[in-house]
């Protein structure tokens, strides 16, 4: 049989392609390229033995009363043992009378025009440190602007009194990270981070903080509460650990194939139209020197056949054992080498077997390796290869199985105009879930000017703000404030991180100076850094971008608005286009290391 032939490579002991169909794992790129074969694709325990028996007795019974089916040449026919497989392999099968009937009538045809229900996803900003001076006036403007908001903070009592009583609340500390359940998080898309340690006058404060508004700068400081360390370095932990699956990652999340040094495999089975009479077959390998620059890929290949009416191969995954939650993306990119044809991607949502797949056909083109995104948009509900109009929307927080398919049928009776019989093979290193360009910042941090000049060489203290010259009376403040903001550089976020300089009471309006590389030193409103934090949620610009900003108003001069006559809104984006990737101030700091 010509398939067998085609596909025998997966059971050798082949040096460079190995049959991962049936596990799941993650593996080393660097792993040999001798790796030994994995369990069979099939094991079946002794329950499932004795009914395989009974059913292949069965079946002999039938063969003395009947011709056995074949294919046209009259060398091919239906291989009974190929469906049992199948109906095993899947653990979520139903009966196989009931598996045959669904896959069967996926030949029926029917049609509709009506219109498929859209598929959206929530977008909650989550402000932290929501009752803070930035805090509560960036939650003021979110609602104003009638966006959805939550506030995560520590004090219900307090936040509502602040916030007004129908504010949407995340009650939780960022030091302990027992409070931050998930749960919580769901739908949060973006985040505002205003959270920082408190600091306050030694001799004490009004109820209103007046000696804190009027800065620091104007009394001696102090730590009130909980540690720099805490609040700012393990708070931060604690919060992208909980937001991160929430926001995403910029260069997204990896469900399939080649990552960073690793290659994450998946349990493929195929699923043939064997299941409905059909001869096409279909496989699923790892070769580990075929993929792009020599390294590993999968590849999906086989022989599709319409004898005895069928006409489609496909692989699918078995069900994940947990859900994959790709919520913050646009989409799923697949990184492939094409021959020609029109595939499709089938995602399913639900744990049962017979259900609702949302599906996506792509062409590919001949020979040449390509990315090939599907917005989550564009999936259609489908049942038995007919569109349901009345599905519920595509779930991305719920993702259940997977599964690639080369058919010769499309939706609702419709053919696909690049099928033809015989052998097809489709390499695919990856599957992705993507975010679509521009990206823009998902995690915006205020953190605070002079983050990175404690120690740094030549620099004159007696002309710095206190807290440069007081950071290790302050236990390390601005320490412990540069290694929190590292830690959403690294984390993978898109984000930005805005550096104010002294905070000020005064309004927004004041003309602005944005800076890099943490040397200047002034005032800036907090209505103004509010409103800076929203405009970088939106800008591309912006993205992971770190860069301080003061007004051009100096400390000796009080700044207000004329009520009647305000100043125009500005347009960030003016600001945030002149900045540059990768500068943070800490380049002065390379030939002298902080030990904390």
């Amino acid at each position: 049989m010509e398939v067998s032939s085609s596909l025998k490579l997966s059971s050798s002991l082949s040096p460079s392609i190995i049959n991962l169909q049936g596990s799941s794992s993650s593996i080393d790129v660097k792993f040999s390229k001798y790796t030994s074969l994995p369990k069979p694709f099939l094991q079946l325990d002794d329950k499932s033995r004795r009914l395989r028996d009974q059913q292949v007795s069965h079946s002999l019974k039938l063969r003395s009363h009947r011709k056995r089916v074949t294919a046209k040449s009259g060398s091919q026919g239906w291989d009974f043992g190929r469906f049992i497989k199948t109906l095993y392999f899947f653990n979520g099968a139903p009966s196989p009378l009931k598996f045959v009937s669904s896959v069967f009538e996926k030949l029926t045809n029917g049609s509709t025009e009506e219109p498929v229900n859209q598929m959206g996803t929530s977008g909650i900003i989550l402000v932290a440190g929501a009752t803070g001076g930035v805090g509560r006036r960036v939650v003021d403007l979110l609602r104003k602007r009638g966006l959805p908001v939550k506030a995560l903070v520590r004090n219900e009592e307090k936040a509502r009194k602040m916030l007004g009583p129908d504010i949407d609340l995340i009650v939780a500390d960022i030091t302990k990270e027992n409070t931050l359940v998930p749960e919580k998080f769901k739908g949060v898309r973006k985040v505002i981070n205003a959270v920082s340690v408190i600091v306050g006058p030694k001799e004490g404060d009004t109820p209103e903080r007046q000696k804190y508004n009027q800065g620091v700068r104007f009394f001696e400081p102090e730590i009130k509460g909980d540690s720099p360390e805490l609040v700012e370095y393990i708070g931060m932990k604690n919060l992208i650990n909980a937001v991160r699956d929430g926001v995403g990652l910029e260069n997204g999340k990896l469900l399939f194939g080649v990552g960073d040094n690793t290659f994450k495999d998946l349990p493929w089975g195929a699923l043939d139209d064997v299941v409905m009479g059909g001869v096409s077959e279909s496989n699923f390998l790892v070769d580990l020197t075929a993929g792009e620059n020599g390294g590993p890929t999968g590849i999906f290949k086989g022989i599709v056949s319409t004898t005895n009416n069928g006409g489609f191969t496909s692989v699918r995954t078995k069900n994940f054992p947990e859900a994959e939650n790709v919520s913050a993306y646009d989409g799923l990119e697949l990184r492939l080498k094409g021959d020609g044809l029109r595939y499709k991607l089938i995602v399913r949502t639900s744990q049962d077997w017979d259900t609702v797949g949302y599906t996506a056909s792509f062409d590919t083109s001949p020979g040449q390796w390509q990315s090939v995104r599907l917005p989550f948009s564009s999936l259609r509900p489908v049942f038995r290869a007919r569109t349901v109009t009345d599905a519920p929307p595509f779930n991305a927080s719920s993702i259940i199985s997977l599964q690639l398919m080369f058919s010769k049928f499309e939706y609702d009776g419709k053919l696909n105009p690049t099928f033809k019989e015989g052998p097809f093979e489709l390499p695919l290193s990856s599957i992705r879930a993507y975010i679509q360009e521009p990206v823009t910042p998902r995690f915006v941090h205020v953190g605070s000017a002079g983050v990175t000049r404690p120690e740094r060489p030549g620099l004159d203290l007696s002309k710095q703000p206190p807290a440069v010259r007081l950071n290790k009376e302050l236990d390390f403040i601005l320490t412990y404030k540069l290694k929190g903001e590292d830690l959403i550089r690294d984390s993978g976020i898109p984000f930005a991180i805005v550096r104010p300089c002294a905070l000020t009471e005064e309004p927004a309006g004041a003309d602005l100076i944005f800076e890099q590389g943490d040397n200047i030193t002034g005032k800036v409103s907090r209505d103004e850094v509010a409103r800076i934090c929203i405009a970088a949620l939106e800008s591309p610009y912006a993205l992971n971008k770190t860069f301080e900003v003061k007004s051009t108003v100096p400390f000796s001069e009080p700044f207000t608005v004329d009520p009647e006559n305000p100043p125009p809104e500005k347009d960030y984006n003016e600001y945030f286009k002149n900045l540059k990737d990768g500068i943070t101030g800490k380049e002065a700091l390379e030939q002298s290391t902080v030990a904390v």
